[in-house]
């Protein structure tokens, strides 16, 4: 389907979604596979915070987590945390389409970022049932809130949690414009349109695939 074919849900297709006889047994297999690795990863996050709050203070100064508001499901603000990975400020002053800040990355950071490592307190999140492992990235609730306004389909795409990874992750990337928003909306109103185990699998795979071609690069 093309990206046209996305652009809105009506409300019974909302509702439609979630809670299509197929899609609930698809969500209760979707939330165990949440909490099972999330479960699984909880001394990977411990170990990785350990090791961090030795390094910090060296080579990347400030906070271990960076905490920030983003827009969830029905569009209903949550507290997001990740390790930081840039220097500290004290305000946003970023607008939606800026460019990423790369000169705030540090050095530690920057690692952090290539293996994924700094998104591990987000399975906190997933446990607290705010996330899932898998599902459209939560944006900055500030720009979020914009994005409804000039981004046609966006308040579709919260119709399910958001996810640490997902299919706009794996196929479009990092995005810093609103035409490069407009594709990700795309993205994620096709991953809803089309729940399944087969295409959760497939964008683990894939997620699993950049994650390990970054680590080389």
């Amino acid at each position: 389907m093309s990206s046209h074919d996305f652009s809105v849900f009506s409300a019974s297709q909302a509702d439609g979604v979630i809670h299509h006889s197929k899609n609930a047994r698809f969500f209760f297999f979707k939330r165990l596979f949440d909490v099972v690795c999330c479960v699984l990863l909880l001394p990977v996050l411990a170990f990785s915070a350990i090791v961090l709050l030795i390094l910090n203070p060296f080579m990347n100064k400030g906070k271990l987590i960076f905490v920030q508001t983003r827009m969830g499901q029905n569009c209903a603000p949550f507290q997001a945390y990740k390790f930081r990975t840039m220097s500290e400020e004290k305000a946003t002053s970023r607008c939606p389409d800026s460019p990423l800040e790369v000169d705030r990355i540090t050095p530690l950071g920057s690692k952090l970022r290539r293996l994924r490592i700094d998104e591990l307190p987000q399975i906190l999140n997933v446990l607290r049932g705010e996330m899932s492992m898998i599902g459209p990235r939560p944006d900055y609730f500030q720009y979020a809130s914009q994005y409804i306004v000039s981004v046609p389909g966006y308040s579709d795409r919260h119709i399910i949690r958001p996810g640490i990874s997902g299919l706009a992750q794996t196929q479009i990337g990092y995005v810093q414009s609103i035409a490069g928003t407009k594709l990700k909306v795309s993205a994620d109103l096709e991953y809803i349109q089309n729940l399944g185990f087969f295409q959760e699998l497939r964008i683990v795979w894939r997620t699993l695939v950049v994650i390990c071609m970054r680590a080389g690069s």
